[in-house]
């Protein structure tokens, strides 16, 4: 398995590691539920240099990039855009971050786990005039998140940080070290992330637990991450799209752009957006006892109408809530479904996204 400059660290620390994505990655510290709660009411500090960068450049770079995915990115440098990559057939290859850091400047900022099939994407279909480079061992990347982290990084920085907006990005220092700083989070909270020099992780890392005492911060690893994205209603690819998902029923609509100009996957979703999806991504709570599970059947009237994609505890909600497709037909609100939990009908109630 590969490992983060803050291996060490984190195994120092008393993390229950795992195998995400090939690489050695904290699940845990002390608890999922303690640290989720961490960072819903106060901060949490993520290690997540897992994630891969890819950088564009050249003349064509602009425009390549808008073919290569759904949404509108010709915008002004300082932006970060969240959108899909798609196939031909309108297939999510991977969902991702593009950074404008230059007019002909980018770096895409994919998941762990696409990182290889991504970049081999990009490099084949790249025209002369583009130059795409693998810079993922180059970064280190820092996540601090919480309604209580403009106040923790704040005490680290020379500028004023409310001036950096949400999907926006800068180039400055923390603690006195340059690196790119942007505003988006994964957590459904207020958040930063710290692209920086690998061998800086751990003494900014220090740096930001150090300033975070008196609010509450807490180390946060991957197990959490999943139950706040999941109560946002943020997509984990692999587990709520793939390749055999496409943006329009994964309600990601708002990220596709018809209105540009050709892209991968455009003609394909046209033909989805003008007869309609077959199914929808539903959110759900069970009533009763029960963890909905990726891949476990959704029922309606006894009979198989969907499966689900994503399951846990809510520890703000205090329930057991999920993700999942469903048939059209039955993917209104307030809908009461079953899910199949080993051979178990549990019954559950479709609502609004997100939880929260």
């Amino acid at each position: 398995m590969k490992k983060t400059a803050l291996n060490q660290l984190h195994h120092n620390l008393g993390a229950k590691m795992i195998d995400f994505g090939g690489w050695e990655m904290p699940v845990q510290y002390t608890g999922i539920i303690e640290e989720h709660q961490a960072v819903r009411n106060n901060c949490g500090l993520f290690d997540v240099s897992h994630m891969g960068e890819i950088e564009i450049t050249g003349p064509g770079a602009t425009s390549y990039v808008n073919k290569l995915v759904t949404n509108q990115i010709d915008v002004e440098v300082g932006r970060v855009i969240y959108t899909p990559m798609c196939y031909e057939d309108g297939g999510i290859i991977d969902d991702l971050l593009v950074y404008r850091i230059k007019p002909d400047h980018y770096m895409l900022v994919v998941n762990a786990s696409n990182k290889d099939k991504d970049f081999e994407w990009i490099s084949k279909n790249a025209p002369d005039d583009v130059n795409a480079r693998d810079l993922t061992d180059q970064f280190g990347l820092l996540a601090l998140q919480g309604p209580k982290s403009e106040e923790v990084l704040s005490s680290l920085v020379n500028f004023d940080l409310s001036e950096l907006k949400p999907f926006r990005l800068l180039n400055e220092k923390v603690n006195g070290h340059e690196m790119i700083i942007s505003r988006t989070g994964y957590t459904g909270e207020d958040g930063f992330e710290l692209y920086l020099n690998p061998d800086l992780a751990e003494t900014i890392w220090n740096s930001i637990m150090e300033a975070g005492e008196d609010y509450g911060i807490m180390p946060a690893g991957l197990g959490c991450r999943n139950t706040l994205r999941l109560e946002a209603a943020l997509c984990l690819y692999g587990n709520d799209i793939d390749e055999e998902i496409n943006p329009l029923e994964a309600g990601l609509n708002w990220t596709v752009k018809f209105d540009k100009d050709d892209f991968y996957g455009k003609s394909a979703l046209l033909e989805i957006s003008d007869a309609g999806v077959d199914r929808k991504l539903i959110g759900f709570i069970l009533k009763d006892r029960g963890i909905a599970r990726h891949g476990y059947d959704i029922e309606v009237n006894d009979k198989k109408a969907g499966f689900v994609t994503s399951g846990s505890f809510s520890p703000t909600l205090d329930e057991n809530i999920g993700m999942g497709y469903l048939q059209n037909q039955y993917a209104e609100v307030g809908r009461e479904i079953s899910i199949l939990i080993r051979n178990r009908e549990v019954k559950a109630k479709v609502v609004e996204l997100p939880f929260i």
